[in-house]
């Protein structure tokens, strides 16, 4: 597939972390006149930009990037939300006669870009926060055990062991009245209409992948990242961080914030941090395979043409 003269193109480019998806969004946005547009749910967070290899200043000047450190580690953030934040730019992009570049590894939000997203309305805060609380309270099988009490309906459709996925089941019912499951069943809502998606991924044999995984955590340590650990860390404790924060799933946070809590020796937080890296560029490349569908797969960072 090619995008010759296309009508609102938009390049994505998924790939599994650290396998050099900004090197190659970069090559494209110098080529085709592009705008990099962030789908990384941490990266949107104006916190620990090393930890989450946000772009660096001069790779920003070298292309106009957008949803890079947009929001403050308080603010909430979801599938639904950053698809519709994203159709701005892109229609932005169009507008000024850009190529929209989509870049980063989080799957759900790409799905919902492409695909569209259940209709379910937004949840409120306090019954958010009393799925924490429960969730706290009861464990996952406890939650679960009074979920099926109320919604039986989900219950064969949500990993019945992972506790987010019991909690926003939960949260919806008590929010709507309806099972999580009549809202999935209605007809997804499309963020953007009539864009055409070319899709790149990119998948690094797995022992190159694997050896920039292991290096990554002494490199970032190199270059300060404790510093920024550390300063999240006090936000935690001054409850200035909320306990379902998004940014807390950075990758590597909370192996090394136990280091800093002396809780585990460094060389044990990294091999820890690295390992768990290790094993979600794994599954996103599963992901890529199997859930983005792309037009072409790469092995490295390299430019192919995608118009002639």
């Amino acid at each position: 597939m090619q995008i010759n003269n296309t009508e609102n193109p938009v390049l994505i480019i998924g790939g599994p972390t650290a396998s050099g998806k900004s090197d190659l969004a970069l090559k494209y946005a110098s080529k085709y006149n592009g705008v990099i547009i962030n789908a990384d749910s941490v990266q949107l967070f104006d916190k620990l930009k090393t930890l989450t290899a946000h772009p660096s200043l001069e790779e920003q000047s070298l292309a106009p990037h957008k949803l890079y450190s947009v929001l403050s580690v308080d603010q909430q953030i979801s599938a639904p939300i950053w698809a519709k934040m994203a159709v701005v730019e892109i229609e932005q992009a169009h507008q000024n006669n850009q190529l929209p570049i989509i870049i980063g590894g989080t799957g759900f939000y790409l799905k919902a870009l492409m695909e569209g997203l259940s209709p379910i309305p937004d949840t409120p805060k306090d019954i958010r926060q009393n799925a924490i609380d429960r969730h706290l309270e009861l464990g996952t099988e406890g939650l679960l055990a009074e979920l099926k009490a109320i919604d039986p309906m989900i219950i064969p459709h949500i990993d019945n062991k992972n506790g987010s996925r019991v909690m926003r089941a939960y949260e919806v019912f008590k929010a709507t009245g309806k099972s999580l499951k009549y809202w999935q069943d209605l007809p997804r809502e499309l963020p953007g209409k009539d864009l055409n998606f070319y899709k790149l991924a990119l998948i690094p044999d797995r022992e190159v992948l694997y050896e920039r995984c292991n290096t990554r955590f002494q490199k970032m340590i190199d270059l300060g990242v404790m510093d920024e650990i550390n300063e999240l860390n006090q936000m935690i404790k001054d409850d200035k961080v909320p306990d379902d924060a998004t940014i807390l799933n950075a990758l590597g946070f909370r192996e090394l914030n136990a280091y800093l809590n002396q809780e585990i020796e460094l060389d044990a937080a990294i091999e820890k941090a690295t390992q768990i890296t290790r094993n979600y560029a794994k599954k996103q490349i599963t992901w890529c395979r199997n859930q983005l569908k792309p037009d072409l797969i790469l092995s490295k960072s390299e430019l192919v043409e995608i118009f002639n």
